[in-house]
């Protein structure tokens, strides 16, 4: 690997900033104690751990149905987090989103313990397998559950990571084969930039636009991170990317200047793996697949058709990107749509909730206005000329500030819009930031909602039978799709 791309970055913060270090040894860790074990990326890594027979604890602000999953398999998890919960540990893990002030990385830190973020736990579960690190902006979820199921289709017993509970695997993590030759597929977040550790065989970008300003602080520093991520690699890695994204093509290009082994995939008539013919109808999508590229003195070539049984034409760009690095593994075309087409889907992203007064009801986790756009693409797809009716629920005001017009323009797409109050996450509110700025930016089909009250009494009296009603962001909003499911039910029974 050349190190020409690092020559070309500016100052990060840490943990950003090159060497990069070498995975963690598993069996260096001893007890390991997580601090918030029940979040989706935490859960994963302790997952991990207990499948490799180590002794693992965590704690929590609130009991959950993760929790519960955890102390099943064999973790001592404690409610709520104080600095007893830490006795016997050997390492402590945490995530950003843990503060300085938590009595358990105070005790931690106070106790000289061994302290990793959650990526480099990860990265230690990874041991000695090649890893396939999937980033982006958008799908990265998606794509990293549809290539877990595919390379298990291809008889590979790959381990994995994820950040959504895959549909048929009803897990979020496996550790499957380990050694020489074996797989693990890991969703790498950019988020905090953090995601530099894990030395990939093949990195993944999905797409790459501006989003966690307020880590980041400028849209520069985003792509600088990005990059990071390409320099990453392990020697002779390969680099896939999607040509028809704007960020990831000047990734590519860079990364090529650079000698860095590339593929692209897209409709642009650019990409090494060219998508034509997509068509999304119902609840499948389809298209053809033409590729000619070399990686490795090796010559790929050939087309096929790639049918999934989700919809959304995203996900023929997620599902070619899994089919790039099936064709690096060495797997054959045939086998790898074939394995591809048994991916029903990840929890949150576009997942029916339930149907009442024929009426059905969807929750999609997405959060950018570009993920938004696609959810209803997805939903007016599936609507086939229905009304589509949505909750939107806003996350991060740093996020709703940075891309209001942008959210309002996606949300336009449905018939009605609701948008209800702002999920704070991490942040501390912002001085004029509100929902407002979304359903004040002129588009008639959006319209803000005072309370989660008032937007779901108007949707169930609007909603009629073949509609859609989708429930969409990353918060608390994903409660609303069984209550919806009810007062439809309840609307039904007064009305028969």
């Amino acid at each position: 690997m050349t190190d020409s791309l690092l020559d070309l970055s500016i100052d990060l913060p840490a943990p950003l900033n090159p060497p990069f270090p070498e995975r963690p040894v598993l069996s260096e860790l001893g007890a390991v104690h997580f601090v918030g074990i029940g979040g989706a990326g935490m859960s994963a890594v302790a997952r991990l751990m207990l499948s490799a027979g180590m002794s693992v604890s965590g704690s929590d602000q609130s009991e959950s149905p993760a929790l519960a999953s955890l102390r099943e398999l064999g973790a001592k998890v404690s409610v709520p987090q104080s600095a007893e919960n830490i006795a016997g540990a050997d390492t402590v893990v945490i995530s950003t989103a843990i503060q300085e002030t938590n009595p358990e990385l105070a005790e931690a830190r106070a106790r000289g313990l061994r302290i990793l973020h959650r990526s480099e736990a990860l990265a230690a579960t990874m041991r000695d397998s090649q890893v396939i690190a999937v980033a982006g902006t958008h799908g990265k979820t998606t794509t990293s559950s549809m290539m877990s199921v595919m390379f298990d289709g291809l008889g590979l017993a790959p381990s994995f990571a994820v950040g959504s509970t895959i549909a048929g695997f009803n897990t979020n993590a496996h550790l499957g084969a380990a050694g020489p030759g074996s797989w693990f597929v890991a969703e790498a977040d950019e988020s905090d930039g953090s995601f530099v550790r894990y030395r990939p065989e093949i990195a993944v970008i999905t797409n790459a636009e501006p989003d966690h300003l307020d880590f980041y602080g400028t849209d520069e520093r985003v792509f600088e991170a990005f990059h990071r991520f390409i320099s990453s690699m392990a020697p002779g890695g390969v680099f896939v990317t999607c040509a028809d994204d704007r960020g990831s093509a000047l990734l590519a290009s860079r990364a090529l200047a650079a000698g860095v082994h590339v593929v692209t995939y897209g409709e642009s008539e650019d990409a090494m793996v060219r998508i034509t013919g997509i068509t999304s109808e119902g609840t499948e999508c389809s298209s053809n697949l033409v590729w000619d590229f070399t990686v490795a003195h090796k010559a790929h070539s050939g087309h096929i058709t790639l049918t999934l049984p989700v919809p959304g034409i995203h996900n023929q760009l997620n599902a070619t990107a899994a089919f790039v690095c099936a064709l690096i593994a060495g797997a054959s075309p045939e086998a790898a749509v074939g394995a591809l087409s048994q991916f029903s889907g990840t929890d949150r992203r576009f997942t029916l909730r339930g149907e009442a007064a024929g009426v059905k009801v969807f929750d999609d986790y997405a959060h950018h206005p570009t993920e938004v756009h696609r959810a209803l693409e997805t939903g007016r797809t599936v609507a086939e000329g229905h009304n589509l009716y949505v909750i939107f629920q806003p996350h991060l005001f740093s996020r709703t500030k940075e891309f209001a017009r942008e959210f309002a323009e996606s949300l336009a797409q449905a018939d009605r819009s609701y948008v209800v109050d702002i999920y704070p996450a991490r942040e501390q509110p912002i001085e004029g930031v509100t929902s407002h700025l979304i359903t004040d930016a002129g588009f008639s089909e959006v319209h803000y909602a005072a309370n989660v009250d008032e937007a779901l009494d108007a949707l169930v009296a609007a909603a009629l039978p073949g509609d859609i009603i989708m429930t969409v962001g990353a918060g608390d909003v994903t409660n609303l799709g069984q209550v919806l499911v009810h007062k439809l039910s309840d609307r039904e029974s007064v009305r028969g």
